[in-house]
């Protein structure tokens, strides 16, 4: 799962923006420096909005440089859109998947480490399909 950048020169440096994300800039003093400052600022970004109860935004820039997320972060943000978009509190999508409420919640923190057979209980309770892809 990735979102875009655009990466622009900057007076002596360069900075860094994400159309879909508003506020979340960086800035480095060399352009690799700016790509990898880039991948924190949006995983900080996405993981504080996910740590206020915020539904993040979902990509839909089309141009620009494309920053991939670490992979539990992107799993968080899959559930957490799932579940928002078929209407269902934690409660209920946990009691449909044969699991907590307290799961739930850990699958949709940044912070978790989900094991694949509760990615995999909440995927089939929203309908929707797993696959890891090398």
């Amino acid at each position: 799962m990735f979102y875009r950048a655009r990466i622009f020169k900057d007076g002596d440096g360069w900075g860094v923006e994400f159309p879909d994300c508003p506020g979340c800039l960086t800035c480095a003093d060399t352009k690799e420096e700016a790509q990898a400052a880039a991948k924190e600022a949006l995983e900080l970004w996405l993981e504080s909005a996910l740590d206020h109860g915020e539904l993040p935004p979902k990509p839909k820039a089309k141009r620009g440089e494309a920053i991939h997320l670490d992979a539990k972060l992107g799993v968080a943000i899959q559930i957490r859109w799932a579940r928002e978009e078929q209407g269902l509190t934690q409660a209920a999508l946990a009691k449909t998947a044969g699991l907590t409420r307290q799961q739930v919640a850990k699958l949709e923190s940044p912070d978790n480490n989900p094991t694949l057979e509760s990615v995999g209980a909440v995927a089939k309770a929203l309908g929707l399909h797993v696959e890891l892809v090398a």
